[in-house]
């Protein structure tokens, strides 16, 4: 099993709009081959927190069972028609994939 952990920066005002395109492709990813956890989660400041609050950030919380599953998952037709619908919303995008230890 492997974790991704896609850090989306967002520009100025739009989360609430990403977060409506984001989770009309939820059940579809998680019905993918592979697919173990799939789901976007926000900032949330609490007394344990470190930093501020990312307001125009998304973090997507993912776990695949192997690195083919995550491959075959980004080359789906429903993700090229998401990036479209939310490619003017983003500024950048970073994933880091983990193995567990």
């Amino acid at each position: 099993m492997i974790h991704v952990l896609a850090t989306i920066e967002l520009a100025e005002g739009v989360r609430e709009k990403f977060l409506g395109e984001f989770h009309r492709i939820i059940s579809i990813v998680r019905d993918e081959d592979g697919c173990i956890e799939y789901g976007p989660a926000i900032d949330l400041k609490t007394s344990v927190s470190t930093g501020e609050a990312r307001d125009n950030v998304v973090t997507v919380i993912e776990k695949w069972s192997s690195v083919p599953a995550l491959e075959a998952h980004l080359k789906a037709p429903h993700m090229a028609s998401y990036r479209d619908r939310v490619k003017d919303m983003i500024r950048d995008v970073k994933i880091q994939v983990l193995a567990q230890a």
